[in-house]
């Protein structure tokens, strides 16, 4: 006598039980660390990018502002703001040639070189693999533009 179709079903279906649940385990492993991978990767591009505008607008401001009333301290506080990852120490305003400072800024220098030169690493999330990634250097370089302390007896705008 042959078994039927259904008593043969009945015979397997308890050798597969939590096959599934086994098998989600594993696909979810993997699916949920290339999901998490692709998050990190995503906020490490966006501190990359806001680092890029934080320099340029540390660059405009030095340019555009009075020189008088504008220091490194006001330009490295603005730029914190946005990026607080960046130590201060890591801000490097730099004006070309070399030797005009704030004071004399408006009728010596040619060129305001912002920098960030990090050493602080950007630790990722990504289950079972944990990255340390330091961000490379970011610099904008502008001209003197308008670093003057009046343009047609209008001064600069003192920022803040």
């Amino acid at each position: 006598m042959t078994p039927t179709r259904p008593s043969l079903l009945r015979a397997r279906a308890p050798r597969s039980r939590g096959a599934a649940a086994v098998e989600f385990a594993l696909v979810s492993l993997v699916f949920f660390t290339i999901l998490f991978g692709a998050f990190e990767m995503g906020r490490l591009m966006f501190y990359w990018n806001t680092a890029a505008e934080v320099t340029r607008l540390g660059a405009r401001m030095a340019v555009v502002c009075d020189p008088n009333t504008t220091s490194r301290d006001l330009i490295a506080g603005r730029m914190r703001q946005l990026l607080p990852i960046v130590a201060d120490a890591d801000i490097v305003v730099a004006r070309t040639p070399a030797g005009c400072d704030d004071a004399s800024a408006a009728t010596t220098c040619r060129l305001v070189t912002v920098s960030i030169v990090t050493t602080t690493p950007i630790q990722t999330a990504i289950p079972f693999v944990p990255l340390s990634v330091l961000m490379p250097t970011f610099s904008t370089t502008l001209p003197r533009e308008s670093m003057q302390s009046t343009f047609g007896g209008v001064a600069n705008p003192a920022c803040q």
